[in-house]
């Protein structure tokens, strides 16, 4: 499915009979409580547009649906409103792909639904022109044994943010927020995050990694929330960026507020420069500087992507990564 400048061109329209296509009719959901007094879900809210509403059949494989939004017009704000639903057993796989040229704002919102058992990989490239603004925001909500697991590629944008709330709302259930942060020049691209345990016996899992030059900005805001129902909870999160100029940052917040007593909960973060030893083994070797800085840059990436339990999408991303133009 293609959104241009906001509107579907249902030309290219083409999903799987497997997937049955909702229509909201411009009706407005109630908001949704996890994102209240969030900016992006707000703005979204109140410009909201009719964007991609599947809903996917009890035991049904959905299989895998492209999602492209893009924008060709100068001082276009876009804020598309999409929701993906999956009933018990369910599971589908969303390559959202965000891009365009020119300067604009995008502000999509996707609201997320994981029934029992249910399982949804959300894959997103955000590739926004250089000049543009995103605002991009995921609330995702899981029930017994579901699944949320996404993988971000932030790369574009003059300022970008990719906001994830996900709440686990039935014992069992999985959240895994993963990212990569591609940033230069003078850009800032933001990754924020929430994964509230609101049920027992729930596990998540976070790794972000960031590789800023020039006088790039990173941001990482990373929380998870244990209720005090949530026991047996299992929570990983790890923030590691590097950095390849002087004039670069990166701002980290790794967060856990937890309530509950029975728990394994951890986070870190780590910044740091390319190693200057193992540059000069490469180099040692008879490889050109530029060529083992590249090697270097996109073997630290490169473990992030390999967490996505998919070959063919994390093909896809790699070949956004330095080298691989």
């Amino acid at each position: 499915m293609v959104f241009g400048n906001g509107y579907e061109d249902t030309d290219y329209t083409k999903l799987p009979a497997s997937v049955m296509r909702e229509k909201l009719d411009g009706h407005v959901p109630s908001e949704d409580a996890a994102l209240k007094g969030r900016f992006s879900a707000q703005l979204n809210g109140a410009l909201r547009q009719d964007g991609l509403h599947l809903r996917v059949p009890a035991g049904v494989d959905g299989g895998l649906v492209v999602l492209a939004s893009v924008c060709d017009g100068q001082d276009v704000s876009v804020h598309l409103h999409h929701s993906i639903v999956l009933e018990e057993g369910a599971s589908l796989t969303l390559l959202d792909v965000q891009g365009g040229e020119g300067r604009y704002l995008a502000n999509p919102l996707f609201d997320v639904r994981c029934a029992k058992g249910a399982h949804f990989r959300h894959v997103k490239r955000q590739a926004e022109s250089k000049e543009a603004f995103h605002l991009g925001i995921v609330s995702a909500h899981s029930e017994e044994h579901g699944n949320y697991n996404s993988f971000t590629l932030n790369q574009g944008g003059a300022l970008a943010r990719h906001e994830v709330v996900s709440t686990l709302q039935g014992p069992h259930a999985n959240s895994t927020v993963n990212a990569v942060q591609l940033v230069d020049g003078a850009r800032l691209n933001d990754l924020t995050s929430l994964i509230h345990h609101a049920a027992p016996d729930c596990t998540s899992r976070q790794t972000v990694r960031s590789v800023l030059s020039d006088a790039a900005q990173g941001v990482f805001q990373g929380k998870i929330l244990v209720d005090q129902i949530a026991q047996k909870t299992d929570g990983y999160q790890m923030n590691q960026a590097l950095l390849l100029s002087e004039k670069a940052q990166i701002n980290s917040k790794p967060e856990l507020e937890i309530y509950a007593d029975d728990v394994k909960c951890s986070h870190g973060a780590t910044v740091g420069a390319l190693d200057e030893e193992q540059l000069f083994y490469l180099r040692s070797r008879g490889i050109p500087e530029e060529q083992a800085r590249i090697l270097l840059i996109n073997a630290f990436l490169r473990e992030a992507v390999e967490m996505l339990d998919d070959e063919g999408l994390q093909t896809y991303l790699l070949r956004s990564f330095p080298g691989h133009e």
